[in-house]
């Protein structure tokens, strides 16, 4: 063989031998990189789990009502009332004539952007999602949490 064909088969050995090794890292190390860790699950598997994970995380603490409702009047001067806006719902309570959030849950595609919860004279809560902005300023009138500059 010549020298010209003998350097050509070498060249042409470690392209081959390259283009192997390439292959098998991208096969080594690309399911990590680009696959679903732990492989496809099936419709069973994600049952199961979303009811594990269902049974491990805490009851919610509101469920929003349709319309703004006054719960139950707790005793002494404290007065609560639930308010409902397209971001979520708020539970707020008068408490000395200072209004305060105490709870709060944003609404499906929404998240809480900013709370002031008080107790102070006025409290508000904003929420942001895919549906815009939604916010609330709650302020104590005659002892009840209402919508500030709302005739509630």
């Amino acid at each position: 063989m010549s020298r010209r064909s003998l350097a050509a088969l070498g060249w042409l050995a470690a392209v081959v031998v390259a283009t192997l090794a390439g292959i098998g890292a991208i096969r080594l190390v690309g399911d990590s990189l680009t696959g679903t860790p732990g492989g496809v699950r099936s419709q069973a598997e994600v049952a199961r789990d979303l009811a594990a994970a269902a049974d491990r995380s805490p009851a919610p603490t509101i469920a929003p009502p349709a319309s703004p409702t006054e719960s139950t009047t707790p005793p002494s001067d404290v007065q609560r009332k639930t308010f409902q806006i397209a971001g979520g719902t708020v539970v707020a309570r008068c408490e000395n004539g200072l209004v305060s959030i105490e709870t709060w849950s944003a609404a499906q595609g929404f998240a809480l952007r900013d709370l002031d919860e008080g107790p102070d004279d006025e409290a508000e809560a904003k929420f942001e999602g895919a549906g815009g902005r939604s916010e609330i300023k709650l302020e104590c009138r005659a002892g009840q949490p209402v919508r500030k500059g709302h005739d509630d």
